[in-house]
């Protein structure tokens, strides 16, 4: 039985890692924090202990798990929702991006109704899904989005054909431009630093920086190089890390009417080859090397294997690259070289297109099967950057960093939330995962750090971060896959508990349909909103939308979805989304495929996938659920992964857990089974039985590091099968 805040004292900060002095002087600050909470509502004494700082970023993370755990030890999430860690002040909220719009609009647009922008939110991103015109109309302003020819309106939803609607029809744009120029609102001036970066293995050196008047010159002159090597509306891929001249290689080729093939750098050639098949490209940016720890890895050899018809490689060291090139191929000095025939190479005329014309190639992740290819539109930047803009808080003057590639959809997601908000991008040339990068966020001033979960799990167990400051973040952001609670406690202790933003989307959506908010408590590795404009249900088994009460089932977004795609290249496109997904007020409700949870209180987990659900004693469940209070079972566990299947000769779904143990750390499997078989029970329900328990030396992952629970899935049928025939 864990201590209640009111029982923990010196014995136990000791036992944290303080000294008995810094323990005795600990508990008298928290004793005089917990008597001045109003009242003894948990989340009333966790809010006077954050308000007053009474943990800090460097006390042992024993400490604050210590804290936080006593404060809810007696909450019951089942009644109550889950415990809140952070909450917003009324005069915050109003300096926040949405609260100053609501605070000018909101009288207007919710009459009398309208109180203050954290009493009213809910309402209002009601309003949005309801009425997304009358929201766009005013959001398009907050940004710097420049039409060449402006939209005749917001939206046009007479073709029926067109399930979420023809947006901005009539309008012709350069959205790469709109990210270069200088503008009034948001304040964006030549001058203003766009970039900032670092090199890995230069910590102890300044931090670089690029002005916008820089980017733009540096975009142009390699969009004259492009026009010199290309034919208008080629298809060219991107395949390197997120570096600077990544960035301007990306902005260029959609400001000379080129479209960008994003490829991650960590595929093999023969994904390479798949990709650069069904996007018909023409040619791909590549780097000689890949440099990570002081060690350099082969990219161009890899990218050749694949066949592309033109490759230009950048070194990744010094102005020469250090391998052969192939007799059709460019180094990037020699590409640079093709813009010289022009007399003004700094400057270029943008290709101005129609709002709906593709400048971006993107691929899902595989987690459901081959990757599809999914086209972005100019839509999709307007919309990832209002997403980021209103719940992320993007503004002018925050210096903005996440450790992404331009191959997956966070990279353009970050580009373009930079460079229509006014803030500064952040890009470290290495690996996020040591010391070097949190050095970076330090010396950069980093306001907002996004991240994805497995390498928050890293740097608290290396504790590669210690002695760093991070107080300078507002914020954080996190995606990729389920949150962990302690992990999420130790990330927002190091700048004294401020959110983090939990993010839920997809490619085809360019955004997330859930997230957090600035204007809503917060509670860790949980959603608090469905995104502006968003309207979704959740469906039960029969394809019946439950209404408001806490739920379990899979996620039906409407249809009236500005920026998520109409086509796929490769697929389907009414096939994946919409075949045999139910009608909803008169609306084909469109598929994600994400079962979510609603919980008392109206926050949301995702549970999985639909094809990660499974049926336990005639239960459903999600592995994502189990995971998580399997993950908490005992100090060795690394992670879990969770699966269920039916013996080869039929019957009740059996459940199999696979185990990453901590290094080091050993335990044997049938103790697993025991105490896993005990924590389920006592934590979801007591007819839950573990069948079998594996431990692995790692799980297998998708590129972007998302868990296939298929190919475990898959492994457990074939041992199966293989005993059944012994």
């Amino acid at each position: 039985m864990r201590k209640s805040i009111s029982e923990v004292g010196v014995e136990d900060f000791v036992k944290a890692g303080l000294t008995i002095e810094e323990a005795k002087e600990f508990q008298r600050v928290l004793k005089e924090a917990v008597f001045g909470a109003k009242g003894s509502d948990p989340r009333e004494v966790w809010r006077s202990l954050v308000a007053q700082r009474v943990l800090k970023p460097w006390h042992p993370h024993a400490l604050h798990q210590l804290v936080y755990y006593s404060v809810y030890a007696n909450w019951d999430s089942l009644t109550n929702g889950p415990p809140l860690y952070w909450f917003p002040s009324l005069d915050q909220s109003k300096h926040t991006n949405l609260g100053r719009l609501m605070e000018k609009y909101g009288s207007k647009l919710l009459e009398t109704s309208y109180k203050d922008p954290i009493t009213s939110f809910s309402h209002f991103q009601n309003f949005s899904a309801q009425h997304p015109e009358d929201y766009w109309s005013i959001v398009l302003k907050e940004l710097s989005v420049s039409f060449h020819e402006a939209p005749k309106y917001i939206l046009d939803t007479s073709n029926k054909s067109k399930q979420g609607g023809t947006w901005f029809p009539g309008s012709v744009l350069n959205i790469a431009e709109c990210c270069l120029l200088p503008r009034t609102h948001p304040r964006k001036e030549d001058d203003s630093v766009a970039i900032v970066w670092r090199d890995e293995g230069c910590d102890d050196s300044n931090i670089n920086h690029m002005t916008l008047k820089e980017l733009r010159e540096r975009v142009m002159l390699v969009a004259n190089a492009l026009d010199a090597v290309f034919s208008k509306g080629d298809a060219i891929a991107i395949d390197m890390p997120m570096t600077i001249n990544a960035v301007i290689i990306y902005l260029a080729i959609i400001l000379a009417g080129f479209i960008v093939v994003s490829i991650a750098d960590s595929f093999a050639a023969k994904e390479i080859a798949t990709r650069l098949r069904v996007s018909k490209a023409k040619g791909i940016f590549t780097k000689d090397f890949i440099l990570r720890g002081g060690r350099k890895f082969p990219l161009y050899s890899r990218v050749v294997e694949a066949a592309p018809y033109k490759a230009i490689a950048l070194p990744v060291i010094g102005n020469d690259v250090g391998i052969q090139l192939r007799e059709q191929d460019m180094s990037w000095k020699e590409f640079l070289s093709s813009a010289n025939h022009h007399p003004r190479s700094n400057n270029y005329i943008p290709v101005y297109q129609p709002v709906e014309s593709v400048i971006n190639i993107l691929f899902s992740s595989g987690t459901t099967g081959e990757p599809k290819a999914i086209p972005w539109t100019q839509l999709s930047p307007i919309r990832c950057a209002a997403d980021s803009w209103a719940h992320i808080d993007v503004q002018v003057g925050d210096i903005f960093c996440w450790p992404t590639n331009l191959g997956w959809v966070m990279g353009p997601i970050l580009l373009y939330s930079c460079f229509l908000s006014g803030a500064t991008l952040a890009l470290y040339h290495g690996s996020p995962l040591g010391h070097g990068f949190g050095k970076f966020v330090q010396d950069a001033g980093v306001t907002i750090l996004g991240t994805v979960p497995s390498i928050v799990k890293a740097w608290k167990n290396t504790e590669c971060m210690k002695g760093l400051d991070w107080t300078r973040i507002k914020s954080f952001g996190s995606t990729g896959e389920a949150s962990n609670v302690d992990d999420d406690l130790w990330l927002s202790s190091q700048s004294y508990y401020n959110p983090i933003i939990e993010c839920c989307g997809g490619t085809e959506l360019a955004s997330s349909y859930i997230q957090g908010c600035p204007l809503q408590p917060q509670a860790f590795g949980t959603f608090s909103t469905a995104s502006m404009t968003t309207g979704f249900v959740i469906l039960d088994e029969h394809g019946i939308p439950y209404h408001d009460q806490a739920c379990v089932g899979e996620v039906g977004l409407f249809p009236l979805y500005m920026g998520a795609t109409e086509r796929l290249l490769n697929a389907d496109h009414d096939e994946v989304y919409f075949k045999g997904m139910p009608m909803y007020k008169g609306m084909h409700l469109r598929r994600h495929g994400d079962i979510i949870k609603r919980t008392v209180g109206g926050y949301f987990t995702v549970q999985g996938r639909a094809d990660d659900t499974m049926n336990i004693g005639g239960i459903k469940t999600s592995s994502v659920e189990i995971e998580r209070v399997c993950d908490r079972a005992d100090e060795c566990i690394l992670e879990t992964a969770a699966i269920s299947v039916a013996p080869v000769d039929g019957g009740p779904e059996q459940l199999f857990i696979f185990v990453v143990l901590k290094k080091g750390s050993s335990i044997e499997p049938d103790k697993l089974k025991i105490l896993f078989s005990r924590t389920i029970q006592s934590n979801l329900n007591p007819l839950f039985k573990v069948n079998y328990v594996k431990i692995v030396p790692e799980f297998p992952r998708t590129a972007s590091n998302k868990l296939l629970r298929r190919v475990l899935r898959d492994q457990i049928k074939h041992e199966l099968s293989t005993r059944s025939k012994i």
